[in-house]
């Protein structure tokens, strides 16, 4: 842990998030300018629309981790329940091929600011990669949100195949940890 803490406070040396307002706040300020309550409203929807389970605390609810290849089914690990299982149940790639990681989520109540995907990669028990996917800011709204990452290739050749342990954790900009886990990518020499 205090190996990715200190790699996300390299990056941005001296910054501090932005205080956090509430959507009432914010839909609040400035209530007088009809085109910046326009500008609001087309950026965080209608917020009477969100309907949260009052049993439910969480603003930030991660639902799923895939894997998109072009051409393919996309490989997806569902992070709404056991995320033990998925150290048993590595995802197999083909070596060299381009992919791209999709997030889905949803913001129940507040604005999140900063939403990264930090993944640390270690084979053999070796640290070999450090990945940062910088997400974004996102608004509440009803339906699931997507975020899809830059194109990434993996790793090619007899000496790169095999099984990577993938530690990852999505947080926010205030560094609160919102999920973290481990899966396992098995690079082969074909797909099966």
């Amino acid at each position: 842990m205090a190996e990715c803490q200190k790699d996300e406070d390299e990056i941005t040396p001296g910054y501090k998030a932005p205080a956090q307002k509430s959507l009432q706040e914010i839909a609040n300020q400035d209530a007088d300018d009809e085109s910046l309550r326009r500008y609001k409203e087309s950026l965080l929807g209608n917020i009477g629309d969100i309907k949260k389970d009052p049993n439910d605390t969480r603003n930030i609810i991660l639902q799923s981790l895939s894997v998109v290849v072009e051409g393919r089914d996309d490989i997806s690990l569902d992070l709404t329940g056991d995320l033990s299982k998925f150290k048993d149940s590595p995802i197999t790639m083909k070596e060299g091929t381009t992919y791209r990681l999709k997030m889905s989520f949803k913001i129940t109540s507040e604005i999140v600011s900063g939403l990264q995907l930090l993944t640390t990669i270690h084979r053999k028990g070796i640290k070999v990669d450090t990945q940062r996917n910088m997400v974004g800011s996102y608004g509440p709204k009803a339906d699931v949100q997507h975020y899809t990452g830059k194109p990434e290739d993996a790793p090619s050749g007899m000496i790169a195949r095999g099984k990577y342990t993938c530690k990852s954790k999505f947080i926010d900009d205030d560094k609160n940890v919102i999920l973290e886990w481990q899966w396992i990518l098995d690079i082969k020499k074909d797909w099966n």
